[in-house]
């Protein structure tokens, strides 16, 4: 495992910038661990909805966390507007960060993430492959 701390500018999209760590070291398999920083447009998708919610103004990122593959990330994240009412849900497109956003991820080179159709669950989920799969 290789720790890659990850500070992001405003404006930059929080998704696209995560997946985009994978695409530029040519890696196939990383967790974010945790995030802080703030945004300005915040795009959740709640538990049994299909639709994001999005969130404007000045938000914190209270907690950010969870899988990256080349298929797509699942990133979950906690939110707090400026009354400091909290939102969760996994992270859409369109997240916007508004001044900073301080990340750690975990790449792991010995193994690759890929998100295929599960029978149990009818979702896309998770399959890990280490060693000489990788």
């Amino acid at each position: 495992m290789q720790a890659h701390p990850l500070r992001l500018s405003p404006g930059e999209d929080l998704r696209a910038a995560i997946t985009d760590v994978l695409v530029q070291r040519q890696l196939h398999a990383a967790f974010v661990i945790q995030g802080i920083g703030s945004l300005s447009v915040a795009r959740l998708r709640f538990a049994g909805t299909d639709d994001a919610t999005a969130f404007t103004g000045d938000l914190e990122i209270l907690t950010l966390a969870g899988s990256v593959s080349p298929d797509g990330a699942h990133l979950h994240m906690s939110i707090s507007d400026a009354q400091g009412r909290v939102f969760g849900g996994h992270v859409a497109q369109g997240c916007r960060v508004r001044t900073t956003a301080e990340l750690l991820l975990a790449l792991l080179p010995g193994h690759r993430f890929s998100r295929e159709p599960d029978a149990q669950t009818g979702f896309m989920e998770l399959v890990i492959r280490s060693g000489s799969h990788a």
